[in-house]
């Protein structure tokens, strides 16, 4: 893997294909650096500003200056994360509108950076959370301790640290892959650093889902767009189509009008799906360190608060029917047995006993006094929101799996159950405008920032021929379509791996042959990722949780 095989050239010479690349040299305005450097500026004092704002309406307690500096510094760094993330995966969505002279690269790239922001804006916040559930339950609920921020710290810094080597290389590395085996990595320390491994470590059951759809989207992207390609041929017979372009001329407006749409959807989608892992990881460090402001959703009407009640009260008559003759315990009692449970080697085991079923109940029990007699979650004053937080938490995350495969319910109570969860997550997962504005910004400005080598390897490196159009757009509109899905269905899944992969299925579909060196690799990338992740990340959090 050396920089002699992937190292881009920008000066629109004669590559490995045997056609003229695009120039991809064109100097910088200054007017544009200027104005970069001011919408930056602009988005982190909007950030700070909304920042103080919430915590003042909230009643939050000001924070020590100590406090403060780490909060954000915390901050910048997911913000980093996702600049990272947008110079090194948006590439992935230009590299065919580029190669194929449908747009010029100055062009496509503020373009692409415009539409991701609009995909983060319109993201439904579904996989912002599904990231999170896969962190250790003692850290989730504690993220605001020493161990949180070692936590945070060190799961973001090692997927960044990891973009950053495999973009130096010009490899298209997925920003997904890598902080979910940075999250790996954070929670088996944290179980290995225990007194006899008490600790929870990894969420497995969770985080096998979350893999297996980062191991098939690769797959899908291959043969999906190898058989649209296939299609495209045999329904449209038009020959413009399947040609390379001649010279620098853009393609004919037809053509050049489907690549840019392919593109968008790509750059769209890329925003929804990548956009939210950032979010997720901001909220939980906004709810560590200023729990009052964010760790109840207080956007909540006061109108919902009956629905909430009831939906608490049926739940504990679920439990109650499953308890036996349990006695159901106090609130404290109910919060450490669940607790206790959902840290145990096999949590849907341990939640199905009786006695936990009975601490259930004496959780959605208080649950639903608390916010009874307060009137809506938003009137939950600051000394009862953490508890209350950490209570709902504990409750949705137990009825996750208890309503998973094996689940010891009735298709009636599974029903009221999931009811309950959804019920839960609308009061504590929400993710603020500004919070999408400021991740939208840095994504949106991280594709105008390096994108250059991975657009030369996908663009070139790939395939032993250029890029047609047809192509192109079938490698895109595959990956639009797969990102979108996953994103309805709220799980992560990796732009970089569908887009270079269905970049590959086409080529082996035309019988144009690929380059066997770039493809090991790119495979040897994707394999490496999880263990490097893993490893860095666990052995940050080792150091860090001495220095906090």
């Amino acid at each position: 893997m050396t920089d002699a095989a992937l190292a881009p050239d920008h000066a629109g010479a004669t590559h490995g294909h045997g056609r003229p690349g695009p120039r991809l040299d064109h100097g910088v305005h200054p007017a544009a650096v200027i104005g970069f450097l001011v919408v930056l500026a602009a988005g982190l004092a909007y950030g700070g500003y909304n920042l103080v704002a919430d915590m003042q309406r909230a009643g939050q307690p000001p924070l020590a200056l100590g406090a403060f500096a780490l909060l954000g510094l915390a901050l910048l760094i997911a913000l980093a994360f996702e600049f990272v993330n947008g110079f090194h995966d948006t590439a992935n969505a230009v590299a065919t509108v580029i190669y194929t002279h449908a747009m010029p690269p100055l062009v496509a790239v503020i373009w692409s950076g415009a539409f991701n922001f609009l995909g983060v804006m319109a993201s439904t916040g579904a996989v912002a959370y599904s990231v999170v559930t896969l962190l250790p339950v003692e850290l989730i609920l504690q993220v605001g301790s020493g161990a949180g921020y070692a936590m945070i710290f060190a799961l973001l810094l090692a997927a960044i640290v990891w973009n950053l080597g495999t973009w130096a290389l010009g490899l298209p590395n997925s920003s997904s892959h890598a902080l979910i085996g940075s999250v790996i990595g954070v929670g088996l320390a944290n179980q290995l650093m225990a007194p006899g491994h008490a600790a929870s470590g990894v969420a497995w059951g969770q985080a096998v889902t979350v893999l297996e759809s980062l191991l098939f989207s690769p797959l899908v992207g291959f043969v999906c767009a190898a058989l649209l390609l296939l299609v495209l041929k045999r329904l449209v017979r038009r020959p413009d189509l399947y040609r390379a372009p001649e010279g620098d001329a853009p393609p004919p407006l037809w053509i050049r009008g489907l690549l840019i749409l392919t593109c968008t959807g790509v750059s769209f989608a890329h925003g929804g799906n990548d956009g939210q892992k950032g979010m997720g990881l901001i909220m939980l460090i906004l709810i560590g360190a200023a729990p009052t402001a964010y760790a109840l959703n207080r956007t909540m009407p006061d109108s919902s608060t009956p629905a909430f009640v009831q939906g608490s009260q049926s739940a504990s008559r679920v439990f109650r029917d499953h308890a036996g003759a349990a006695p159901v315990p106090d609130a404290a009692g109910a919060r450490s047995k669940v607790g206790e449970a959902l840290k145990a080697e096999a949590p849907a085991k341990a939640l199905a006993a009786p006695e936990t079923f009975a601490a259930l109940a004496g959780l959605a029990d208080d649950i639903a006094a608390q916010v009874k007699n307060y009137g809506a979650i938003r009137h939950v004053p600051a000394e009862a929101t953490q508890n209350l937080r950490n209570d709902m938490y504990l409750a949705g995350d137990a009825v996750r799996l208890l309503t998973g495969e094996h689940s010891p319910f009735t298709e009636h109570e599974t029903a009221t159950l999931t009811d309950y969860r959804r019920t839960l997550d609308d009061g504590t997962r929400y993710i603020p405008t500004w919070v999408k504005v400021v991740v939208a910004l840095a994504l949106g400005l991280g594709t105008m920032v390096g994108w250059k080598r991975i657009v030369v390897t996908v663009g070139e490196r790939i395939g032993k021929q250029h890029l047609t159009y047809a192509q192109g757009a079938s490698a895109e509109a595959v990956a639009a379509g797969t990102i979108g899905l996953a994103e309805a269905y709220g799980m992560p899944v990796s732009t970089t791996h569908i887009l270079s992969s269905g970049v590959a299925g086409t080529m082996w579909a035309n019988g144009t042959g690929l380059q066997m060196a770039t493809v090991r690799n790119l495979a040897l990338a994707w394999i490496l990722t999880l263990p490097a992740a893993i490893t860095l990340a666990g052995g940050l959090y080792w150091g860090l949780r001495h220095v906090f």
